[in-house]
């Protein structure tokens, strides 16, 4: 994890938006998100995390992608924090 980067970038716009293909609990974008605030960087708004739902990922495809994370998804957590 490229913390400088991270950190630089949160400390010039304010927002972070965390897409994450694991389960939204437990996983890697809670560590990032936990690295920008234990650096006691404001944020303009709540940081957003793009996972999984907590729910067992399905087996079949045309399921499978109402719980991957995908660009509508991306785009809309975006816009939920300007």
């Amino acid at each position: 994890l490229d913390k400088k980067t991270l950190l630089d970038s949160v400390k010039k716009t304010g927002r972070l938006v965390v897409v994450d293909e694991d389960y939204r609990s437990y996983g890697m974008s809670g560590e990032v998100i936990a690295t920008v605030v234990e650096n006691g960087i404001s944020l303009e708004a709540p940081p957003v995390r793009v996972a999984y739902p907590d729910v067992p990922v399905p087996y079949s495809r045309v399921l499978e992608r109402y719980v991957l994370p995908d660009k509508e998804k991306i785009i809309n957590a975006v816009k939920s924090i300007m």
